[in-house]
């Protein structure tokens, strides 16, 4: 039975090491979302800032192409709103796997115990 038991603790390790890299993974994904909203949040205000008579460019590769200022804003509104679900989308599978995590924990506790306890025996 110690031999199952062994298994059994390898598999949980091996099952907590996958969540924590993936938590890991998700962590620098949501930095980097933060990073971005952060960046379109100040393009946004500064749209808000400019009269409705300036002109607006958008780069498309190595060249400035003269845009509706409407349509900018527009198009900045809707990254932030992006930008928003994806950071609340990995906020709830970070908090998901903060869960697993926890109870991949416990579980292996309890294998380590019974472990001991069979070894002492």
């Amino acid at each position: 039975m110690s031999a199952e038991q062994r298994k059994a603790l390898e598999a949980q390790t091996m099952a907590l090491q996958s969540v924590q890299s993936e938590i890991a993974t998700l962590v620098g994904n949501r930095q980097k979302l933060e990073s971005q909203l952060q960046e379109n949040e100040l393009v946004d205000k500064e749209f808000k800032i400019l009269d409705d008579s300036a002109r607006v460019y958008k780069m498309i590769g190595p060249v400035l192409v003269l845009q509706e200022k409407a349509e900018a804003g527009a198009n900045v509104e809707k990254r932030l709103e992006f930008i928003r679900d994806e950071i609340s989308r990995a906020d709830q599978r970070i908090e998901q796997l903060t869960k697993d995590q926890e109870k991949k924990s416990v579980e292996i506790f309890k294998l380590q115990m019974e472990l001991q306890g069979v070894n002492k025996a």
